[in-house]
């Protein structure tokens, strides 16, 4: 059996950390694909496609985190309830949805994982550099992703 004295293991608190943003990750993907399924309005096609591109990128996210997790030895929850009570993004409202309203949800659901990401940093970064990476590709991604959808409903600053 192999020595796994020398195996990094993480802190509560980092696996704390990771648990929040993976919980984050799971409820982007999903409200990603309520809004996908939900969304009426202008530009509707244009948003529906978009939004594959944002469910997927948290989907493949929210796997590397639970996989990193994995890696230094603590199990990553996914289930449901998990996922409601942890948690921080903003809910999407029920039923039928504007493409307005649904670019501003969306956005602001990128910029809270990517705010979950930046506020968990520090701590990660001081325990690990190398999980603090992956919250750097997390950041670069979610946010690149939240100024292409908001730009929708941007106009020019002058």
């Amino acid at each position: 059996m192999a020595d796994q004295t020398k195996a990094f293991h993480a802190s509560e608190k980092f696996a704390e950390h990771l648990q929040h943003l993976l919980a984050d990750l799971i409820d982007l993907h999903l409200v990603g694909k309520q809004a996908h399924w939900n969304i009426v309005g202008t530009n509707f096609r244009d948003l529906h496609l978009q939004l594959d591109e944002i469910v997927d990128a948290a989907r493949a996210f929210a796997d590397d985190v639970a996989e990193r997790m994995r890696a230094v030895y603590v199990a990553a929850d996914g289930r449901a309830q998990t996922v409601a009570k942890l948690s921080g993004l903003t809910a999407l409202p029920e039923g039928e949805i504007s493409t307005t309203d649904a670019v501003d949800a969306i956005a602001q659901a990128l910029w809270e994982v990517a705010q979950t990401a930046r506020d968990i940093h520090d701590d990660i970064d001081e325990e690990d550099p190398t999980t603090a990476d992956l919250l750097h590709q997390i950041i670069e991604r979610t946010e690149q992703l939240a100024w292409m959808v908001s730009a929708e409903n941007r106009t020019p600053q002058h």
